[in-house]
């Protein structure tokens, strides 16, 4: 009769194998969907944008794009709408029109066309989100573009401008000058690239990573829904293999439960399957 210990580690041991299982078919069902999702913007941006144009009349392309507003379709309840899905962002024309969706159909075209893009959040002083425009790195710099508004952010001069660069209200004017509408609080003293505050991590990992904002590249996981659960999935399947590298070490080395070793008996019948065999005469 099997211990009560020896009973819940096989109900442990099982249920993790289980766990496993579910997010190895997570990571496999998520990949095939960023997959298909690649190979629809990649279609979409080629239809729209030619691929050896240099980087600003790239950027240009998509935002003048936006701006003719070709046939598109017509939400009746546009809350109903996913907007971290590509394929809707980039076909429903009230989507277009709001910062974030309108940034999220931008950074997505613009990483098919081989451009490097982030989005960055533009802060009130309670650290809430007023407004959100992206960055695209154009000969060593990253230059701001608003794609609610469809404006590259260029001085009176021509020359594109970095979000450190509006900070000064004289360039940020000169900016927005073109737009008559544009909203003069949509200003750039306090901007982020991953909003953390509610959850009291800015502050920790940029002690711990100084700089991570800049360094690392956060606008996917924000802006495509896909490759958020991909991401998950493949973090979850990690966790999960430990968990059970763990549970074997500790049914080998303390509770001395015999198992199954699956890598070591692989190991042997790929040996067997291999080898030459013996022909006794």
């Amino acid at each position: 009769m099997p211990k009560p210990k020896h009973s819940l580690f096989r109900a442990v041991w099982w249920s993790c194998n289980l766990l496993l299982a579910v997010a190895l078919f997570a990571v496999a069902y998520t990949g095939v969907r960023e997959f298909s999702v690649r190979r629809y913007l990649d279609g979409y941006s080629d239809a729209i944008i030619p691929n050896f144009l240099p980087a600003e009349r790239k950027v240009q392309a998509i935002l003048d794009w936006m701006r003719a507003e070709p046939s598109r379709g017509i939400a009746d309840n546009p809350a109903t709408l996913a907007t971290r899905d590509p394929e809707t962002t980039l076909n429903y024309a009230q989507l277009l029109k709001v910062c974030g969706t309108a940034t999220n159909a931008f950074l997505n075209l613009a990483r098919a066309s081989d451009l490097q893009v982030r989005r960055l959040l533009l802060l009130s002083p309670n650290s809430t989100a007023k407004h959100v425009v992206a960055e695209v790195l154009i000969n060593g710099r990253w230059v701001v573009v608003d794609p609610a508004y469809r404006l590259i952010m260029k001085d009176a001069q021509g020359r594109l401008l970095t979000h450190q660069e509006l900070q000064d209200p004289a360039i940020f004017n000169q900016a927005i000058s073109a737009v008559p509408n544009y909203r003069r609080e949509y200003s750039y003293e306090r901007v982020a690239h991953m909003r953390l505050s509610r959850l009291h991590l800015q502050r920790l990992i940029g002690a711990i990573y100084p700089g991570w904002e800049e360094k690392l590249d956060w606008s996917l996981l924000l802006e495509r829904e896909s490759f958020f659960y991909l991401v998950l999935a493949a973090v979850a399947t990690i966790f999960f293999l430990l968990v059970r590298q763990a549970l074997g070490w500790y049914a080998d080395s303390m509770l001395r439960i015999p198992r199954f070793h699956f890598r070591e008996n692989l190991i042997r019948a790929g040996a067997a399957f291999f080898s030459t065999p013996e022909i006794k005469e």
